[in-house]
């Protein structure tokens, strides 16, 4: 039944292929983005769970978390 109903559908074979390209984009500029990011501001993001908030400010620059 859905089979039948997906087919009537008028250019229903462009809907995967903008997913795919959504996707494939999206995780492109991800893997784009954790290649060419700040070394420092990872780890200072990575340090934020453990430390509270006086300790990390006394370590870290005023615009390093923006």
């Amino acid at each position: 039944m859905y089979k039948n109903v997906l087919q009537s559908i008028a250019g229903i074979e462009l809907y995967p292929l903008i997913s795919f390209f959504i996707f494939f984009i999206f995780f492109l500029g991800l893997l784009l983005y954790v290649v060419v990011a700040n070394r420092q501001h990872i780890s200072t993001m990575s340090q934020l769970p453990l430390h509270d908030n006086d300790t990390l400010q006394a370590h870290t620059e005023p615009d390093a978390l923006c």
